[in-house]
């Protein structure tokens, strides 16, 4: 399958996703909609238990269940027993011990997919139970359980800088909590596997990463990676949850094992247990401020609940402790960042991980130190933020734009979005507005947040692009081919703007994904347009130079298919140059380097480029009944370059949301290790009547480092959105609300 782009436009302009039409009429074809000859279904045994030792395992009854074609246990994966992103130590299936509740122990494939979850259900596990880890911090000391060998924590990290007994004439503290929050995207885990001739796989897979999935895919189902062979399927939203690999090898070892295809589909409530999900966070804060309100030094401790399994938790405590004192000048910096294993649900990548629970904390500081300074929270910020050439808590200096106080001056100034008419839904706060009551309040708060881009620690962070110019029914045509998943940030329009603009030809074609081209890295971390969009670039260049090459130019550009002079001659015609030869070139790019922290300090140039976004929200809340109503937000944030400007928008927004709905609705309850709310019926997120009209500003300051000059969107907006909107319930009430999500009764006292 591959996506045609036909339209005349390329970076900066915002022409029709390909994808968008299809989406809103329910036409696109996501990955659970796939469909193959003699296909059977799997569906996976979980355990019901957070701790427990696996006795025994009786097959028998889903065994001899009509239409049942295989039932499968740890004993029969053929290659590597454990996975993992960054460490390998997750069981493709429990392996004498079940470590979390809905962990998999066994998969069944069967003709139907209600015959197989009946099979499943059949299959007789004998557990001995047993107490369950799920306090973070209480897993951290010797006395703990552990819930693996190596010890309960998976990594400690330090930041100091500056003079660590340092003081100052105004000190504040305070210890904040984050729930865990749910990626909730719409598509749940889905894919299909088939049984290839050479003896190898075809997996049709959901995801974020496909190479990141096919190495450990393929060590785990004992193949070389060339008999793996992964494409990407539609994609019903990402958000980090698929990162982690799911069913990938349960539905490849099915097929192996069955000798035809197999599709796997979650459920929403396995789906709940299927995936990772956002750290649970407890954090300790003291800041220290001279008389002016100027920072002096941060001490602070993170303590980030990883579940049972490491997933990307080493890099989350990473962002969250470098990234942890916020877009602020601190010459003094005490910090220490753990992560840490217990029974809970394992945690890994959402949407900017790690930064989103240290922004909470770090700016409810901020209105802390300015209520004891007597100065307006705004002008407390602005008088710390940072700027160009200044350090972070690693040492690092901070190049290209900064623009923390400007950001900050304009959603201040902002004026709320105007109503458009008479209907009730363009007024800010619109019909779900909780009532006029004497028991309602206003409150303003704002909030700003900083962002890594791209991977970090002096991870070989690249991604490749090949780039074919051709004759097309008489035409010139360009084909772009990457690993890049597009999971629904409008990558696919992006990398045919892209072409377009560095070919001068009308008509792309966006190859889908997969693992036949070099890999493109995760979509994640707000770097594919970065990452993906360099090496697109790149490989347009080559192309162009070859071009030029061949036609004995180097004096001409590529313009509506035409060879053109710098001052508008046409010396040749595209097609003629080109002839019957097609021109291909694939490339690797990279960004600049990045370098491991100190073990010790926590120094050094850990990441690629920082992002920045601020917030102001208006609220009501009606504390007689524990209400909250977001009725205005303005946010401003620097882009570096809008390639697509709607699409920038868009993702403000969305990001936004997520990040009111981790404020005040989204959280998944767990009670001694077991999910109580695996629905989206119990599990709150926000609606459209939910999220208020916003005032988005967007900067556009180049980055002088990175193709185009753009800078990742996607990620900031969720950062500084929450501890926003949880400032503005505070003016409001005049409670403390050191808890996210804010629930009823935080504001009733109930």
């Amino acid at each position: 399958m591959t996506t045609a782009v036909g339209t005349s436009a390329g970076i900066g302009t915002s022409p029709l996703r390909p994808d968008g039409t299809l989406k809103v009429t329910g036409e696109f074809a996501f990955s659970s909609d796939l469909w193959a000859d003699r296909m059977l279904w799997g569906a996976t045994l979980r355990s019901p238990h957070p701790r427990a030792r696996i006795v025994g395992i009786d097959l028998t009854g889903a065994v001899a269940t009509t239409g049942v074609h295989a039932v499968l246990t740890a004993e029969d994966v053929p290659g590597k027993k454990l996975y993992g992103l960054e460490h390998a130590d997750q069981p493709v299936l429990a392996m004498g011990q079940v470590r979390y509740a809905g962990e998999p122990v066994a998969i069944v494939a069967a003709d139907h997919p209600e015959t197989a979850r009946r099979a499943a259900a059949a299959i007789v596990v004998e557990y001995e139970v047993l107490p369950p880890v799920v306090d973070s911090v209480l897993a951290m000391h010797e006395a703990s359980e552990r819930v693996h060998d190596r010890g309960n924590l998976l990594r400690h990290v330090p930041i100091r800088k500056g003079d660590p007994s340092a003081g100052a004439a105004i000190v504040v503290t305070g210890d904040y909590e984050v729930g865990m929050q749910d990626q909730a995207f719409l598509g749940p885990e889905s894919g299909l596997a088939i049984p290839a001739e050479d003896g190898g796989v075809d997996l049709f897979i959901a995801t974020q990463w496909l190479h990141g999935d096919l190495g450990q895919v393929a060590d785990c189902l004992g193949l070389p990676p060339s008999k793996v062979r992964l494409s990407l399927a539609g994609v019903g939203g990402a958000f980090g949850g698929r990162e982690d690999v799911s069913m990938q090898v349960h539905a490849c070892m099915l097929a192996l094992h069955t000798g035809r295809p197999v599709k796997m589909v979650y459920s929403r409530e396995e789906s709940f247990h299927g995936h990772v999900h956002r750290h649970p966070a407890r954090m300790w804060y003291e800041h220290g401020a001279d008389a002016d309100g100027r920072l002096v030094y941060v001490k602070a401790r993170i303590v980030l609940d990883g579940g049972a399994y490491a997933s990307t938790s080493m890099a989350v405590v990473a962002n969250a402790t470098t990234l942890g004192i916020g877009p602020y000048k601190v010459p003094n910096v005490v910090m220490d960042g753990y992560a840490v294993y217990t029974n809970n649900p394992p945690c890994g990548a959402m949407r900017g991980f790690g930064a989103v629970q240290a922004c909470f904390a770090y700016e409810s500081q901020m209105d802390k130190l300015a209520a004891a300074l007597g100065l307006d929270p705004v002008d407390v910020r602005v008088r710390n933020a940072l700027e160009p050439g200044d350090t972070m808590p690693t040492g690092q200096v901070v190049h290209g734009p900064a623009p923390v106080a400007d950001l900050l001056d304009r959603v201040r100034a902002a004026e709320p979005p105007r109503p458009r008419g008479d209907d009730l839904r363009e007024l800010p706060g619109g019909v779900a507005n909780t009532t006029h009551g004497e028991g309602v309040r206003r409150g303003v708060g704002y909030g700003i947040g900083i962002k890594n881009v791209g991977f970090s620690e002096g991870f070989d962070d690249y991604s490749t692009a090949r780039v074919r110019l051709e004759v097309v029914g008489g035409e010139p045509a360009a084909v772009v081919h990457t690993a890049a998943a597009e999971v629904g940030q409008g990558l696919v329009t992006i990398q045919a703007q892209i072409v377009r603009t560095e070919l001068g030809v009308e008509q792309v074609t966006v190859a889908t994904a997969d693992t036949t081209v070099g890999s493109a890295g995760s979509s994640s971390a707000s770097r594919q347009t970065y990452v993906t969009g360099g090496a697109v670039k790149a490989a347009c260049e080559a192309v162009r130079a070859a071009v030029l090459r061949r036609a004995g130019r180097d004096d001409v550009t590529l313009r509506g298919g035409r060879l053109v002079t710098e001052g508008g001659e046409v010396v040749a015609d595209l097609v003629d140059v080109l002839g019957d030869r097609p021109i291909e070139e694939t490339v690797e790019w990279r960004h600049k380097p990045t370098h491991p922290l100190d073990p010790r300090t926590g120094q050094g140039d850990a990441h690629v480029q920082y992002a920045f976004a601020a917030h102001r929200a208006t609220v009501d809340v009606d504390v007689e009944l524990g209400l909250v109503r977001v009725v205005e937000i303005a946010t401003a944030q620097d882009v570096g370059r809008a390639l697509h400007p709607q699409s920038v928008r868009g993702q403000i927004a969305g990001g936004t949301a997520q990040g009111l709905g981790l404020a005040v609705m989204e959280e998944i309850q767990v009670v001694d290790g077991l999910i109580r709310n695996p629905s989206f019926t119990d599990y709150l997120i926000p609606t459209i009547l939910d999220v208020p009209p916003m005032h988005i500003d967007v900067l556009e300051l180049g980055d002088p480092s990175a193709p185009y000059g753009l800078r990742g969107v996607g990620e900031p907006p969720t950062i500084s959105s929450t501890p926003a909107i949880v400032a503005a319930i505070r003016a409001a009430t005049g409670l403390a609300l050191n808890r996210v999500p804010v629930r009823p009764e935080h504001l009733t006292g109930t």
